[in-house]
């Protein structure tokens, strides 16, 4: 099946397995080997990408599913060789240890940060339920997301641009 899908902003048409899903063809086809591949069944959320603007485990949808779609993957979250806001702050807090799970946590933190710029630390936890971290206890990621929502709305607030969806 031939399908036309928007990765990082760039166009790429390619034929698939009607059964491919998006993370293989994400890593396989596409060479986006930061979107990780953990449980393959929609538990971990290590695979998160953003279809459309909002969080999907790419271990759950399949290539076809995303035809005419735009899907952003961690590779596109940087712009202009600057860090996403989000992935600024994760540094910062030292919001990761064996950086597993921090693709699909990155992008999941996008997506609540868009759909609630100024989350306390309950509605960040709440947020993040579907993507786990064996190794740091959440608390400098909570702690991170919490941070780049401040970086994203003081941005906002001087005109300078960064927002949830993507770096000044």
């Amino acid at each position: 099946m031939r399908i036309t899908v928007n990765v990082d902003g760039v166009a790429y048409g390619d034929e698939v397995e009607p059964r491919t899903l998006l993370v293989h063809h994400l890593r396989e086809r596409l060479g986006r080997t930061g979107t990780v591949v953990g449980c393959d069944t929609g538990n971990c959320g290590a695979c998160t990408v953003l279809l459309d603007g909002r969080s999907a485990k790419s271990c759950s949808v399949l290539a076809v599913q995303a035809d005419g779609r735009e899907v952003t993957t961690v590779e596109g979250l940087a712009r202009d060789g600057r860090l996403h806001p989000v992935q600024q702050a994760f540094h910062d807090n030292h919001a990761l240890q064996c950086g597993f799970c921090t693709p699909g946590m990155l992008l999941q933190a996008v997506d609540l940060l868009t759909e609630d710029p100024d989350p306390d630390e309950d509605a960040v936890r709440r947020g993040l339920e579907g993507n786990l971290c064996r190794c740091t206890g959440y608390q400098n990621i909570v702690r991170a997301v919490r941070d780049a929502a401040a970086r994203i709305n003081a941005a906002a607030t001087s005109g300078t641009g960064a927002d949830a969806g993507g770096a000044a």
